[in-house]
């Protein structure tokens, strides 16, 4: 055989061999909800964008499927997770070498202040109530779902990896596994103490425009926060009770506000939801050592202790890593450690 023409076997030879290999890729839907749970008078939109991904064999079959609910974290929506076409590639990979076939449903909770917390406000809407139950009914209805507890997880990243914890701890009936990413402010009283020189210049913010202005980006958490754990809807225009004040560089601290953003926290729910706990099937939670955000580690540390002196059955890992250095790449958390450990703990159509 001449050269040319063994150039042509060997090329085609690699061309069948790349195809044959070539990773079949999920659907993105995008649909939207206008929600009963989150009727408010605080200015939060009602209408949620969700994001659906159907796996790749979803059209092909008949199959019903395991739904992962998947929550963005703090400055996100549903569709930073899919615009750079980098989640739903990894859910690809993951299904071509790692697990079966998935349901991944990723909600907007974005709010005017950039985040829910996925947390019952008294101000702004009921955005656990939306989370874990409406949410889960509209899928339930509209996907070739597998309705049951049991085949269903949770899981998120930062603020997202919060709201996951909470909303499976609050409701057992509705998710039996749950993966937190990065768990952010689970204490949400550790938070604002650690954190109180945020709250000097929260006097000088006049409207919600105000908040929004770059230079005051960081003043954004301080009162989605609030609206989450110390919502007020008698206060407009912010509808939120802070637990600080300043007069110059002297602290007034409001001890009712902080002792109801403690009891409202993620880290306090062991201790008021503890039947509700032993429920659930699987529970991990991870984080990077090198956290940027510094209440982080200790927080996610202090919650593993709880559990583990409950006699709560949990996985907890602490990484080298950052706050997202480790999680969305290819082969980070999220593919070798989240998606494996529900493919573990969920039930699949027999």
């Amino acid at each position: 055989m001449k050269r040319s023409g063994l150039l042509i076997v060997v090329f085609l030879l690699v061309s069948h061999l790349f195809f044959a290999q070539k990773i079949s890729e999920g659907k993105i839907v995008t649909t939207y909800i206008t929600a009963k749970t989150l009727q408010n008078s605080a200015g939060e939109n009602p209408k949620r964008r969700v994001t659906v991904y159907l796996p790749p064999d979803y059209e092909k079959s008949s199959k019903r499927y395991p739904v992962i609910y998947f929550l963005h974290g703090f400055f996100w929506s549903d569709s930073l997770l899919v615009s750079n076409d980098k989640i739903n590639h990894i859910f690809d990979r993951a299904i071509y070498s790692k697990i079966k076939p998935v349901i991944v449903v990723m909600p907007d909770e974005s709010t005017v202040f950039k985040g829910s917390f996925y947390a019952n406000s008294k101000s702004s809407g009921n955005w656990s109530d939306f989370t874990s139950v409406e949410l889960v009914d509209f899928i339930d209805k509209n996907y070739r779902t597998i309705p049951d507890k049991n085949s269903r997880g949770i899981s998120g990243h930062s603020m997202g990896g919060n709201g996951a914890l909470r909303n499976a701890i609050l409701h057992p009936e509705v998710f039996s596994s749950v993966y937190a990413l990065s768990p952010g402010i689970l204490d949400a009283r550790f938070f604002a103490l650690s954190e109180m020189e945020l709250y000097k210049n929260a006097d000088q913010i006049k409207n919600i425009q105000d908040v929004s202005k770059p230079e005051n980006a960081r003043l954004n958490i301080v009162f989605a926060v609030a609206r989450a754990y110390n919502g007020n809807k008698n206060k407009a225009p912010f509808f939120v009770d802070l637990p600080f004040s300043f007069e110059g560089e002297n602290v007034r601290i409001n001890s009712a506000i902080l002792d109801e953003m403690n009891r409202n926290s993620t880290s306090e729910l062991p201790f008021l939801q503890y039947e509700n706990l032993k429920k659930l099937k699987a529970i991990k939670f991870d984080w990077g050592r090198n956290d940027e955000l510094k209440h982080i580690p200790p927080s996610c540390l202090n919650f593993s202790k709880t559990l583990e002196m409950l006699g709560i059955k949990h996985e907890a890992e602490e990484y080298i890593g950052t706050h997202g250095s480790e999680v969305s790449k290819e082969n980070g958390r999220i593919e070798n450690q989240m998606l494996p450990f529900f493919n573990t703990h969920l039930k699949f159509e027999e």
